[in-house]
């Protein structure tokens, strides 16, 4: 599980080379997600996008809605607070995160 941050904005990268951005509280992720894999996971930076693999297939959105329930544990959120502004069915995504109570590693703050 992730260790527990406070959501702050990361200062030393200007906004457009980030793959997450505050929208006040809320968090606005840029996903690559990786269906069918092993095992969930959050995995690396690739580019403006963070890498995030299910173990969902890619059928009718199910991968995404999985991908949802994941993060919301990773956050501490309910599924709920998660939002997919688009790419519901696509590997390419957006999600908006409400009041995250922690961030994963990865997001360096």
């Amino acid at each position: 599980m992730a260790k527990a941050k406070s959501p702050t904005p990361e200062p030393d990268r200007p906004a457009e080379d980030r793959f997450f951005r505050w929208d006040g509280t809320t968090l606005v992720v840029n996903i690559l997600g990786k269906p069918a894999a092993r095992e969930d996971a959050i995995g690396k930076v690739r580019g403006r996008q963070l890498m995030v693999s299910v173990t969902a297939a890619p059928k009718l959105g199910r991968a995404t809605d999985h991908m949802v329930r994941f993060l919301a544990r990773e956050f501490g959120v309910p599924p709920a607070a998660i939002t997919a502004v688009f790419g519901r069915m696509n590997v390419n995504k957006q999600l908006r995160i409400e009041n995250p109570a922690r961030l994963p590693d990865v997001f360096g703050t």
